[in-house]
């Protein structure tokens, strides 16, 4: 079996348009320091943008699009201001403070919060608490992945546009988006996250 770590925050953000982005920033992780986009349409079409093609393959054989990109990216913090450029995506964010359950995750030593076995154990309380989210699952290719979720900050706004037109203020992430086995959590929020992917080859 090959173990895969990706270490980073997770965004997830609706809009008024009815257009919900997920946005991974990935400060460690096997095919090194990358951010990729996941985006699902009013209409459903599902989009992937990534930075490289060796991105899009992994990413793909473990989620569902469809429509993939590869286009060039830009992610900038300025304080509590977060933007990126994606190819013709642009999204502001504005972080707040921790959520509640953030809150309640700075209780929990990092070493625990993002084991695997951790992650079993909190799934059936995600799905009751968090409609939608899931922290452990199969994935393409008969993947198996495991969330660790180790802080989590509220999202207080967002600007965002698509090919210049403008996708509205910030809504919840409804209906939860059908990348894969689970979505992020309704309310927009920030992450920080380990992502455990398990295979019997990658």
């Amino acid at each position: 079996m090959t173990r895969w770590r990706f270490e980073g925050q997770i965004y997830g953000v609706g809009t008024a348009s009815g257009t919900r982005i997920v946005i991974g920033n990935w400060q460690r992780s096997p095919l090194g320091s990358f951010a990729d986009v996941m985006v699902e349409f009013p209409d459903g079409n599902r989009l992937l943008l990534a930075p490289s093609e060796t991105v899009r393959d992994f990413v793909t054989a473990t989620y569902t699009f469809d429509e993939t990109a590869i286009v060039p990216f830009a992610l900038t913090t300025s304080g509590r201001v977060h933007e990126l450029s994606a190819g013709e995506l642009r999204v502001r964010i504005d972080v707040g403070a921790p959520t509640v359950l953030g809150r309640l995750l700075q209780l929990v030593p990092r070493a625990l919060a993002t084991a695997p076995w951790f992650s079993a154990i909190t799934d059936p309380i995600a799905r009751v608490v968090l409609r939608g989210v899931r922290t452990r699952g199969t994935a393409g290719g008969g993947r198996r992945e495991y969330y660790g979720a180790s802080a989590q900050h509220r999202v207080d706004g967002v600007s965002a546009s698509w090919r210049g037109d403008d996708l509205g203020e910030l809504r919840p992430i409804e209906p939860p988006v059908r990348f894969g086995f689970g979505s992020v959590p309704p309310a927009p929020s920030v992450t920080t996250i380990t992502t455990t992917i398990d295979a019997d080859s990658i």
